[in-house]
């Protein structure tokens, strides 16, 4: 990624504790950037799905906190690659003009979201072979 040289005023004591932590100020801010605008897309997100679909239930934010926190899901929601996902995820990659190793990936989690109750959402840097391999089906490909 390029990176272009600013100006910004901050706190001196938050200059002073990214100096204690790190050598390089530039890419501790870089990253705190980073952070805050998936932050900001996501809240976003959040928002518009909560508008068409409903608020989430406090259960389903406990599970989504825990997750986000390094938790892992409960043993019952844990989708196991079977030998029926990797056929359907190989017809997907045929239907869709991929092929290759590097997409397997992309299509296991694109078979196991389109067998999901929906509405799905698949948070992605990848949203070009995810849209192709989703084929506009009813998951949401969210770029990150």
């Amino acid at each position: 990624m390029a990176s272009k040289k600013i100006t910004i005023t901050v706190p001196e004591e938050l200059v002073e504790a990214a100096r204690e932590l790190t050598d390089t100020v530039s890419g501790y801010v870089a990253e705190a950037f980073a952070r805050k605008i998936r932050n900001d897309l996501l809240a976003a997100e959040v928002r518009r799905y909560e508008e068409e679909h409903g608020a989430f239930t406090d259960e389903e934010r406990a599970e989504a906190d825990a997750l986000l926190h390094g938790e892992p899901l409960p043993k019952d929601q844990i989708e196991p690659v079977t030998a029926q996902t990797a056929k359907a995820a190989a017809k997907l990659l045929k239907d869709a003009g991929l092929h290759g190793h590097t997409y397997a990936i992309d299509a296991t989690v694109a078979v196991t979201a389109l067998n999901q109750p929906g509405p799905v959402a698949i948070l992605t840097s990848d949203v070009d072979d995810l849209t192709k391999l989703c084929g506009g089906q009813r998951v949401r490909i969210v770029p990150l």
